[in-house]
């Protein structure tokens, strides 16, 4: 898997690397105790501080995505490892905050509730490669009320009422 940064871009760059490696190990291009470059390495490839990998390989390490294995390097971690448990939770805690905050910001910019709803479930089936995907066809079965109030991954909305 080849990664790149941009350092034009307003994202930090150990978040694009952090982003990248995500993303590969959602695709299948990164497999569970596969090799990642050592720090090092990566930094020189990229062209970018040291300390900026470190950084990234710490993000994943903490959300449960890399194990470390001392100077044996970062490795992908396997998602079926029970030691992953706490990783997944803080990770699943952190997830729903930034989609609090998106929700937030749609809502300030004067969004709808189910626009905000509508745009989540297409960027949800972008992610799983589902095409044509809606909220209705997240929840079949359920009403209207209970689509909106549930979201697009049938998961309970903080705060939400119907």
């Amino acid at each position: 898997m080849l990664l790149a940064v941009d350092g034009a871009l307003e994202e930090p760059l150990y978040l694009q690397i952090r982003n990248q490696i995500v993303a590969g190990i959602a695709t299948g291009e990164l497999e569970p105790g596969q090799a990642l470059p050592s720090v090092r390495s990566l930094a020189s490839d990229l062209g970018i501080n040291l300390h900026t990998v470190n950084k990234a390989y710490a993000v994943l390490r903490d959300e449960g995505y890399v194990r470390m294995r001392g100077r044996a390097g970062a490795v992908i971690a396997d998602p079926a490892a029970a030691d992953r448990a706490d990783a997944d939770e803080r990770a699943q805690v952190k997830m729903e905050d930034e989609l609090f905050k998106l929700a937030l910001a749609h809502r300030a910019r004067g969004g709808a509730r189910g626009a905000f709803l509508e745009a989540a479930a297409a960027q949800a089936a972008r992610a799983y490669g589902v095409m044509g995907a809606s909220v209705e066809s997240a929840t079949p079965g359920a009403s209207a009320a209970d689509r909106l109030a549930t979201g697009a991954c049938g998961m309970p909305l903080q705060g939400a009422s119907v």
